[in-house]
């Protein structure tokens, strides 16, 4: 079954859905008016059931098939929230939010999921119920956690839950997979290293906090190169250094580190902590300062079930006629969350020779849209095939 004639006749229409959600980007948990459209559409459609609030911002439409011999329930999720990143890309229908965009293509997962319910409530060719899952703060926030913890998956029965992301640099239309560990857990960590203050003329005086924390930024490397297995992953990245004074000629007492943690598997987690841990204290030691960390687990490993995975990409070849193997990604996704709870899988989507994710100048392309919605509606038609 190629794309589907439906959402090719669908495509102007959700193209200006998602290019208003574009000119209009809510970050984290504040998509009240994208969560407004969405459950106006859902109920417009004629979903049988509208609920908001579910995760404080997110929103869930119950579909009925035909029939439901099976019981079967499978949720389709897709995320709403833009970033706090000044649009540069020139469109007609750029952010009218100063400071913020949809630099991630949220505005695209958002409408393509409202097109697969539009068809789902016209057609109901399947038998059982869909979940259609829309998310809020995905971008660091842990909307799907939220959601998660609302009680979602035990409130409407989902058995299965899917996902999917756009791509640059994938062929329009075209789709990548890969089993167990997909997206990677992505922990944020914080270190405060205290020493003794001075004058910069007199540092015998003092315990230098700079340069006891430059040599724990320089000692966490060795986390990556001299502790970990070579074969796994892990990325320890220092991405902020606040010295508590700035004056030229002072030694500061304080020095405020920041940064993140990327690791693949449970047991690579809990060694990176470890690690950070001895190695943070014991470095400030030996110079006679002090430090502490605070380590947040953020969100875990996105892991894609094995037999969700193949029946995903099985779909996915039906659609664009291939569905290539994808690599491994060090960034995070906090489908994750779902995953942990049901078994699932996250598929990404190509959005062609496209600025990268997270840039300025980055923009869905609407030319994707129909392989996408087909993709949801034949998940739903596929995994419940009407009786």
């Amino acid at each position: 079954m190629p794309i589907k004639n439906r959402f090719a006749e669908l495509q102007p229409e959700i193209a200006a859905w998602r290019q208003d959600l574009h000119a209009h980007p809510e970050v984290l948990f504040d998509t009240h008016r994208t969560s407004g459209i969405v459950a106006e559409k859902l109920s417009a459609f004629g979903c049988d059931e509208v609920v908001t609030g579910i995760g404080r911002t997110g929103v869930i439409g119950v579909i009925k098939g035909k029939s439901d011999t099976s019981g079967k329930v499978v949720g389709l999720r897709a995320d709403m929230d833009a970033l706090p990143i000044p649009e540069e890309t020139g469109v007609a229908y750029a952010s009218k939010t100063p400071g913020q965009m949809h630099a991630c293509g949220h505005d695209g997962h958002t409408a393509m999921l409202l097109g697969a319910a539009k068809y789902l409530c016209e057609t109901r060719n399947f038998d059982g119920r869909v979940v259609v899952i829309f998310q809020p703060a995905e971008e660091g926030g842990g909307g799907g956690r939220e959601m998660c913890e609302d009680g979602m998956m035990d409130r409407f029965g989902i058995q299965e839950v899917y996902g999917m992301h756009n791509w640059p640099g994938l062929e329009v239309g075209q789709f990548a997979i890969r089993p167990g560990a997909f997206f990677a857990a992505t922990d944020l960590f914080e270190i405060e290293v205290e020493g003794k203050g001075g004058h910069a003329a007199k540092p015998n005086e003092t315990i230098d906090s700079t340069v006891v924390a430059s040599h724990i930024v320089l000692a966490l490397q060795t986390i990556a190169s001299r502790n970990a297995d070579p074969v796994d992953q892990v990325v320890v990245s220092v991405t902020g250094f606040e010295t508590s004074s700035q004056a030229f000629n002072v030694i500061p007492q304080k020095v405020l580190m920041k940064g993140t943690v990327r690791t693949m598997s449970a047991e690579m987690r809990d060694m990176a902590e470890a690690r950070m841990t001895k190695l943070v204290e014991g470095v400030a030691e030996s110079f006679g300062a002090v430090a502490k960390l605070n380590y947040m687990r953020n969100y875990p490993v996105t892991v894609n079930h094995e037999v969700q995975t193949d029946f995903a990409a099985s779909v996915a070849r039906t659609v664009s006629g291939d569905c290539a193997p994808a690599d491994l990604v060090m960034g995070g996704e906090d489908f994750s969350f779902m995953l942990e709870e049901r078994p699932g899988a996250y598929i990404l989507m190509g959005n062609g020779p496209s600025a990268a994710l997270h840039h300025p100048k980055y923009n869905f392309d609407d030319e994707a849209i129909p392989a996408g919605c087909s993709w949801w509606a034949e998940i739903v038609e596929q995994r419940m095939p009407a009786a």
